[in-house]
């Protein structure tokens, strides 16, 4: 389920975390679904579980998810509205750079071209760019 790219410059922990945020957003992992124990994860990905901790305690102060000592990691009932936001701040920014592409007399197409390329790019990478 979650994919890690051991030749990315992006750090491992980091890749975790993004890989989590978007199964979120995309409803894969629901509210209130239990994650992998850090232990568990670690020998799936073959990954220090040090590295599997920084990831969760990086999502828990993010709000995506809470942990129950002893029982585990899930995910926070809240974490859609807080992943939307981000997802909604993304387009902003995408609605900014675009308005800025235009006031530089960037041609239309270039700019759609640009946007298809960047998408092509990193969809098959799970969100990471090749």
């Amino acid at each position: 389920m979650f994919s890690i790219d051991y030749r990315s410059d992006k750090p491992l922990y980091q890749q975790l975390v993004d890989n989590i945020e978007r199964l979120t957003l995309c409803g894969v992992l629901a509210p209130e679904s239990r994650l992998p124990s850090v232990r568990a994860l670690a020998g799936e990905l073959s990954i220090n579980p040090n590295t599997i901790q920084k990831a969760y305690t990086e999502l828990e102060s993010r709000g995506v998810i809470f942990t129950l000592p002893g029982k585990g990691a899930f995910i926070c009932q809240e974490s859609g509205k807080l992943l939307h936001k981000k997802r909604l701040e993304v387009l902003e920014q995408l609605f900014d750079t675009t308005a800025e592409a235009c006031r530089l007399h960037i041609p239309q197409e270039d700019v759609i071209a640009c946007c298809h390329r960047a998408y092509e790019e990193t969809a098959d990478k799970g969100g990471e760019r090749k």
